[in-house]
């Protein structure tokens, strides 16, 4: 079997990381994808996400009627800071028969030789790069095994998503209408009360 991958903080998903999944699955012929939310990002340890178990929700709801694509909580039951390479020991413990393939952001594949065990993690997986639009491929740090998609780069980020929902502005075209009522009914991401509107905080 080939399985993908895909952990990050999807805070909240949107229609960007959707487009990722599906260039995934068509490009390397992957059986099964798996969205892994992280309880704790190592590379936002400043930032606090929403709670996992909405976090979660929200891919539940994204993904619904999606055959080829699961939803795993191992990193949230976990908890603490979310290493890649746990998550990976992981699923090989699982499906010990299995092709394994990492979704990556390209802006992280020069730091992959910094990663927690990354020698080991290098043995064990293939990095399926996700592109930014514009940018050139980078180059593969020795070891690491790399292969970069092509369709689909779409600038949109959850942060981005994130600022619009507290300036007040409409996200209806940048995530499944799912998500966007219930990022409403759970009033996510909002401003708290008394704070600047975005024309007031320069």
């Amino acid at each position: 079997m080939r399985l993908g991958l895909y952990g990050g903080s999807f805070d909240p998903i949107h229609r960007g990381h959707l487009l990722v999944a599906q260039a995934a699955v068509e490009e390397t012929g992957l059986d099964r994808l798996v969205f892994i939310p992280a309880a704790q990002s190592p590379f936002k340890s400043a930032s606090i996400p929403a709670p996992g178990r909405l976090r979660a929700r929200m891919l539940r709801l994204a993904l619904a009627r999606q055959p080829r694509y699961d939803v795993d909580e191992f990193e949230l039951n976990r908890g603490g800071v979310s290493y890649t390479i746990d998550t990976v020991r992981e699923f090989q413990r699982r499906h010990a028969d299995a092709e394994i393939f990492w979704l990556i952001g390209a802006d992280h594949v020069p730091t992959l030789p910094l990663w927690r065990e990354a020698p080991e993690l290098a043995t064990r997986v293939t990095f399926v790069v996700i592109p930014r639009p514009g940018d050139t491929p980078a180059a593969s740090p020795v070891d690491f095994r790399l292969q970069h998609l092509r369709g689909w780069p779409l600038r949109v980020s959850s942060s981005e998503i994130r600022a619009r929902i507290a300036a007040g502005q409409a996200i209806d075209n940048l995530v499944p209408r799912a998500i966007d009522e219930m990022i409403q009914l759970e009033r996510l991401y909002q401003a708290p009360a008394g704070a600047p509107d975005s024309a007031g905080s320069r």
